[in-house]
């Protein structure tokens, strides 16, 4: 219970994400301005619309606060101390952000986000890396162009979008995001995307691409061989595959329950027969083991096999051992904790708009905000575990704090305990001395 008390008021500017000041300061060590303005982004039509820059900035600050659609934006634009510390006039409408990216088109995503992350990702010291490819399913409630019925395990019958990434596993990074309508496969436009994708990297060497089922298409495997990259791509299970799955006799023990062997594989439509690394995993022993049941009874030629093992098996070119490839293809399920994150943290999935590109723009920019957040991370919390964003959202950027001035400049004081204050002063020391390039750690 409350005890006994008055209300007053106060006319400080108070906002209650002091902690955000770091993450400006890291976007200014960047020159983010900078490589913003030079990736071609749209300009205003008009004198009186707010600045491109501010928007894209109260964009990344709406999501690091925990806004999770254009309505909550409007907690930037209220925040009027941090309106001045970042020297804007008056904080944007969350309509403001709406009609600006109805300025953005196919080439202009192309164009921005190209310059954009092909500047970030060279600025980033690392090679030798593994790509990551996925897609993932965002539901809309509305009529956006794009949204239709297709693949969604979750909302069978729901319109939505089925949008590819590639991420950088070795920096836990996000190189390229494109949207796509919701009846499209997980194959569609692949090739495109895969070439995009690399022309971000460029001057970086792959040294592995794991991808998923959806994936597993001649074209694919073709272009990847005549490109000369390593893979790791799981199979989709077809009746031959199940077939040398359930008959295969020559399975070796890794661990308690989890047995491995290998083949080589040709469908109809390839040029040549391919390596495949299989799994099983028996279901008694390892209850949360990953993989299919195999329920068609006529392909096992001992009944008591039936639904006792869920199966994998992976396609790949590396000479590497079978648990070898097993074990770095079980390295990719890191990509769904990325796409958590967005989803979850950053509310990629609900910053939607009745206008198709608009909506990819968007996404766009709040891969980026996850890309610096990242960085951040990486380049300036001590500490072991990768945290989450609820988690520095919680320790770092929930910091109540009020806006003084000098006679030269503003003077932010921070409401923080005795205990945390060093921590915090540390990053802030830590981001006088950051520069780019930044060494990951992850160079060969």
């Amino acid at each position: 219970m409350i005890g006994d008390c008055d209300i007053k008021f106060v006319n400080k500017e108070i906002t209650p994400f002091g902690g955000l000041s770091l993450f400006f300061k890291l976007l200014e060590r960047c020159h983010f301005d900078e490589h913003l303005e030079q990736s071609g982004i749209p300009v205003q039509g008009s004198n009186r619309g707010y600045k491109p820059l501010q928007l894209i900035l109260g964009l990344f600050a709406g999501v690091w606060c925990g806004a999770s659609c254009f309505g909550h934006l409007d907690v930037v634009r209220y925040d009027t101390a941090l309106c001045k510390l970042l020297g804007w006039e008056r904080g944007a409408d969350h309509r403001a952000y709406q009609r600006y990216f109805n300025k953005f088109s196919q080439a202009v995503n192309q164009r921005v986000f190209g310059e954009l992350f092909s500047w970030f990702f060279s600025e980033l010291l690392f090679d030798n890396y593994t790509l990551d490819f996925d897609s993932t399913v965002m539901v809309r409630e509305g009529n956006q162009e794009g949204a239709a019925k297709g693949y969604n395990p979750k909302r069978p019958g729901r319109p939505s979008h089925h949008p590819l990434l590639a991420f950088v596993s070795d920096i836990r990074m996000i190189a390229n995001y494109w949207l796509r309508p919701g009846n499209t496969a997980s194959s569609s436009n692949y090739l495109s995307f895969l070439e995009d994708t690399l022309s971000r990297l460029r001057n970086k060497t792959v040294g592995l691409i794991r991808m998923d089922s959806g994936f597993f298409t001649k074209e694919i495997l073709d272009h990847l061989e005549d490109k000369h990259l390593n893979y790791i791509i799981a199979c989709r299970f077809n009746n031959r595959i199940k077939y040398s799955l359930t008959h295969e006799h020559a399975w070796v023990e890794v661990a308690e329950g989890l047995e491995i062997s290998e083949t080589t594989y040709k469908a109809d439509s390839w040029d040549k027969p391919r390596r495949i690394v299989m799994v099983r995993q028996e279901i008694e022993k390892r209850p949360q083991a990953a993989g299919k049941r195999v329920r068609q009874l006529e392909l096992f030629e001992d009944g008591n096999d039936f639904g006792r093992y869920r199966y994998s098996c992976f396609v790949t070119n590396l000479g590497l051992p079978a648990r070898i490839v097993y074990d770095s293809y079980r390295g990719r399920a890191d990509s769904e904790n990325r796409i958590k994150e967005l989803k979850y943290d950053f509310s990629i999935d609900d910053f939607a708009t009745n206008n198709f590109w608009a909506t990819e723009a968007c996404g766009g920019f709040i891969v980026m905000a996850y890309n610096f957040m990242s960085l951040f991370r990486h380049a300036l919390i001590n500490s072991d575990k990768k945290k989450f964003l609820k988690t520095i959202r919680y320790e770092l950027i929930s910091t109540p704090a009020y806006l003084g001035k000098t006679k030269d400049k503003h003077i932010l004081y921070l409401a923080r305990s005795l205990k945390t204050r060093q921590s915090f002063l540390s990053i802030w020391e830590k981001l006088k001395d950051f520069s780019l390039p930044y060494n990951t750690g992850k160079s060969q």
